[in-house]
């Protein structure tokens, strides 16, 4: 079969599924604005990029992100309609729907099924809009959150079917389009991500740490507020005053993925350490750090600090979790779908450093008895997350999909 991923940030979420639909002897293309990863098989079509709605913008005009996508989608179909008048259509669609790469390619390609990656719709209340106490959700507020599902809503009205990664973030979109949206994973490897408490890692300033010592982690894309760092730094400042050994490792870059950034210009990393000064030859910030170093820190964890606004859940917990770290998350839908409290993890008020920073503790001061609680961690993911059942079952929808286009066409015919 022909297949053909749209994201406009290179592979994304598809990494696993376009590489083992290649491997199987697919024809595999990636259309995509930016080339992160390389996969075997999986050949690249860079389409012209639209340069993002500058700030000046956003701020006096509500359509300028909806404009931006649209240009994205603009450039998606172009691409795939020259590449479809070069080579034919392809059999299958699958794309991210989140940034309108995926709104005209059903006026491309009609006859192809299309299945929406469907990751995050945006809402004024229940999620991650309006969480924080501080926030002010007013009527410019949603009004901007409505225009920022645009192309979502018109992308969904094209396509065949969608999937989303999990429960919750499912049951953020409209019921009527949500009825029409599978809930899988992309699945962890499980067999990469496992515990293992042979090794120890070197730290920048040249100590060695290893399974057994009080090592506490905490892991994002970037130091911010939306995965909760002023809070674990603030819990970080009052296990430090408590325990003499205890060491913190908060991996993650000091840009802004999610949410605004500071006016005054600072990274949020920087400014919550100047309210927050935590003892640099016990906690160390190394940046965003190579895969292959995170899984260790998972591995020697005695404690994994997840924190999430209402928002898309991070692979990084369910991949400490499958390395059978203690993951004390945040009391957050995303987080509750995934962790028991006291079966497979612990959960902590978000906006509570205290009760954060007690939880570290009682952790650290007995970690035998939470072993039976990392075993049940990694079972989790085994049963509901693991790389294999999650690539089977979105064969298996893939496979219905194509079906059932293989059924309208004939009917029609």
């Amino acid at each position: 079969m022909k297949i053909l991923f749209i994201h406009r940030r290179g592979v994304g979420q598809f990494e696993h599924l376009a590489a083992n639909l290649a491997s199987a002897g697919n024809e595999v293309t990636l259309i995509t604005e930016s080339v992160d990863r390389r996969l075997p098989g999986v050949r690249i079509v860079r389409h012209r990029a639209e340069p993002p709605a500058t700030l000046a913008a956003i701020r006096t005009s509500p359509l300028a992100t909806t404009e931006h996508h649209v240009r994205i989608g603009l450039r998606v179909a172009e691409t795939l309609d020259a590449l479809v008048r070069a080579e034919g259509p392809p059999d299958m669609v699958v794309g991210h729907i989140g940034w309108g790469s995926m709104m005209f390619v059903k006026d491309v390609v009609p006859r192809a099924p299309a299945l929406g990656y469907c990751e995050f719709f945006y809402r004024a209340e229940g999620a991650d809009v309006g969480f924080d106490p501080e926030d002010v959700i007013d009527l410019d507020v949603r009004q901007r959150l409505r225009l920022r599902n645009a192309a979502q809503l018109v992308t969904l009205d094209a396509i065949d079917a969608g999937i989303s990664p999990t429960g919750w973030q499912r049951s953020r979109y409209p019921e009527n389009y949500a009825r029409r949206i599978a809930v899988c994973h992309d699945g962890i490897d499980v067999h990469r991500f496992r515990p293992d408490n042979r090794h120890g890692l070197t730290l920048p300033d040249g100590r060695v740490i290893k399974p057994g010592d009080p090592v506490v982690t905490f892991a994002a894309r970037d130091l911010e507020p939306y995965r909760g760092f002023p809070q674990a730094a603030k819990a970080a400042e009052r296990v430090l005053a408590r325990h003499k050994d205890a060491i913190f490792v908060f991996v993650g870059g000091d840009s802004n993925s999610y949410g605004a950034s500071r006016r005054d210009g600072k990274s949020w990393k920087d400014a919550v350490l100047e309210e927050t000064p935590l003892d640099p030859a016990r906690v160390f910030f190394p940046g965003q750090v190579p895969h292959e170093t995170l899984t260790r820190l998972f591995q020697i964890s005695a404690a994994h600090i997840y924190l999430t606004y209402p928002f898309v859940l991070s692979w990084s917990v369910l991949e400490a979790m499958s390395c059978g770290a203690l993951v004390i998350g945040s009391e957050t839908a995303p987080v509750q779908e995934v962790i028991r409290h006291g079966q497979n993890g612990l959960l902590v008020p978000f906006f509570e450093p205290e009760a954060i920073a007690e939880t570290v503790l009682d952790v650290l001061a007995r970690p035998q008895a939470f072993a039976d609680m990392r075993r049940q961690a990694r079972q989790t993911i085994i049963e509901r997350y693991a790389l294999d059942r999650c690539l089977s079952r979105q064969r298996s929808i893939m496979a219905q999909m194509f079906g059932a286009s293989m059924r309208s066409v004939a009917a029609a015919g």
